[in-house]
């Protein structure tokens, strides 16, 4: 009776070890947090990040309705699913407060609304101007608001990136996409680059890189019918990730492809 009183004290401090040598291994890996997390291209910078065995805080302003996230999370140690709106001042707070001394290496800005590129309300002679504020408050000013939010957790991490996920219609070079419509699209993606461009300059005094990353024509699930030029968001996000382990002080301010290619504003 009693060895097997002992054998099983044994056994649950082993249990214990182990669990609190997992937990260390977990907090040594690098940190990285992904507004938008919900589908598309954040689900994927989920995926890929954990796989890599980061810590990874996913966002998304829905939690609930995040059901394949959410799934995906409960499999994973490594991801925690976190409620932010990037417009809510009051879910920054909240978040800021609950990973106060938490470093981050890499945020990723990613949580963005597109509309409908050649809708009534983007295509100009029909312009809704009411969705005009929504493209510019989580488009062009959520990204500042959050790498703000959280510029002190950065700052506490070992490799200090931010990137915003931008979009070569919102870049001047790229003559917008030589289309019409998509024009709160295209307005608030150019705002952004020249929102984090300036913050670019500002961040690099403190160590931190700040890049704009373009993921490419990504076959996602909102797109019903891809053309062939379209890829795969594994080949998308695995492109960019590659290219955010790349950065350095010297890509400050710069736009970058999934491929690596560099483009001008």
């Amino acid at each position: 009776m009693v060895h097997r009183k002992i054998l099983t004290a044994l056994v649950f401090f082993v249990g214990l070890l182990a669990e609190s040598q997992a937990m260390d291994a977990l907090a040594q890996q690098p940190t990285v947090m992904i507004t938008g997390s919900n589908r598309g291209i954040g689900l994927e910078f989920v995926r890929q990040y954990s796989a890599k065995g980061w810590t990874v805080i996913a966002t998304t302003r829905r939690p609930m309705q995040a059901k394949a996230l959410q799934q995906f999370a409960r499999a994973q140690p490594n991801v925690t699913v976190e409620l932010l709106d990037v417009t809510d001042g009051q879910h920054l707070s909240a978040l800021v407060e609950k990973y106060d001394g938490q470093p981050i290496d890499v945020l990723i800005n990613n949580a963005g609304v597109s509309g409908d590129f050649l809708g009534s309300g983007q295509s100009f002679g029909t312009l809704d101007y009411t969705t005009v504020d929504t493209f510019m408050s989580v488009n062009a000013i959520g990204p500042l608001r959050v790498t703000e939010a959280f510029y002190e957790n950065i700052k506490l991490g070992k490799q200090k990136k931010v990137v915003a996920i931008t979009a070569l219609l919102g870049v001047h070079s790229f003559e917008y996409g030589n289309f019409p419509g998509a024009y709160w699209y295209k307005v608030s993606k150019a705002a952004m680059n020249a929102a984090v461009y300036n913050l670019s300059k500002e961040a690099s005094k403190d160590g931190i890189t700040v890049a704009m990353l373009t993921p490419g024509e990504v076959a996602v699930e909102k797109v019903t019918d891809p053309g062939p030029s379209f890829i795969t968001p594994e080949v998308s996000i695995r492109g960019m990730i590659g290219v955010i382990a790349g950065l350095s002080l010297d890509d400050a301010g710069t736009i970058i492809r999934y491929s690596g290619k560099r483009y001008d504003f």
